[in-house]
């Protein structure tokens, strides 16, 4: 073995020993992917999403609600998340997912449908069709936002983009890109336009099929080869890191990964990197304890709901009609909504 051959081979066992220990630090491989996120950026093409609105002749800056320079990149490249387009669906008795599997449980014109968490962590965006309505289900993991529209007839992909450490989304029709927590563009040809929420359910499979037995569930049948009854994000939803920057936690009173929903509805207001308009938020465990709550939000009564049967909070109008709203990461409230 000649000299350099040797250099060569304890080049790369040092490291290997190094990488090994970072990963050993970082608490195992999944840790490791998001704490060193930028890394695996430099092996992306980053600029995919800006570039294909700026051939487009739009101005990024004259068409952007956000300071160009708050768009981080996510790691993966435009599409490098790959939506599920031709969703193909299972039966109560066909999936593969458990009763305690988390969803997220969309009802349209009597069709109920549930798309599983360990199938929205590897893709974050499922364009469907529900009751007779071509909607989009979105879901971002590092924020537990979930986010339902009509999406008419176009389809919604990943950007690669984050913004406040949440999902950006964009329009295959025009590739505005679209903040999640929001439901808004934010830049675009459809910057400041919002889009037509739809209500959805978090909860598990058990409590949905007790209430849907007829219920399709999303197939693990994507076209993608993923390990679906893996949690791609290591320890991150059970633990307090933040691992991309996120503004105004000094107004935080919960720990940052406390299960919070809110409302938003948004005004023709449109001042730059922030929402105009009215918004309300409650912790899961305050309202399980008092149960039910009438507020006065954006000028009316309206009353939030534990829902026993689905564990989860639910918003509706007096009359009984549900408002659309999302769950939440305590930590997303304070960095879209003050």
């Amino acid at each position: 073995m000649n000299r350099i051959t040797k250099i060569l081979l304890a080049t790369g066992s040092i490291i290997a020993i190094a990488g090994g220990s970072l990963v050993v630090h970082a608490g195992g491989w999944d840790n490791f992917k998001l704490r060193y996120f930028h890394l695996t950026s430099h092996l992306n093409k980053q600029n995919q999403e800006l570039n294909d609105i700026r051939k487009q002749g739009t101005k990024l800056e004259e068409s952007s609600r956000i300071t160009l320079s708050d768009l981080l990149n996510g790691g993966p490249p435009k599409d490098g998340i790959p939506s599920i387009d031709n969703p193909q669906f299972d039966t109560s008795q066909t999936t593969p997912f458990k009763g305690e599997e988390t969803v997220i449980g969309v009802v349209i014109n009597g069709e109920a449908k549930a798309y599983p968490f360990g199938i929205m962590n590897w893709h974050e965006i499922v364009n469907d069709t529900v009751g007779g309505k071509t909607i989009t289900v979105t879901y971002c993991p590092l924020c537990d936002t979930i986010v339902v529209f009509e999406r008419h007839q176009t389809t919604f992909g990943v950007s690669g983009k984050l913004y406040q450490s949440c999902l950006v989304m964009y329009d295959r029709a025009d590739d505005t890109l679209y903040s999640q927590p929001w439901a808004m563009g934010i830049i675009g040809a459809k910057v400041d336009q919002h889009l037509d929420r739809l209500p959805a359910v978090k909860t598990t499979l058990a409590e949905w099929l007790r209430e849907h037995p007829e219920s399709e569930i999303l197939s693990t049948n994507t076209g993608h080869i993923r390990d679906y009854q893996n949690y791609p994000y290591g320890s991150y939803y059970t633990d307090d890191r933040i691992i991309f920057p996120v503004r105004n936690q000094d107004r935080q009173s919960l720990p940052p990964k406390t299960i919070v929903s809110y409302i938003w509805e948004s005004d023709d207001q449109t001042p730059r990197d922030r929402f105009s308009g009215e918004s309300l938020h409650i912790a899961h465990q305050e309202l399980e304890q008092i149960g039910e709550k009438t507020v006065t939000f954006n000028g009316r009564e309206i009353r939030l709901v534990w829902d026993e049967r689905m564990k989860t909070a639910r918003f509706e109008e007096m009359n009984g009609r549900v408002i659309p709203s999302t769950t939440a990461f305590a930590f997303v409230y304070p960095a879209y909504f003050e």
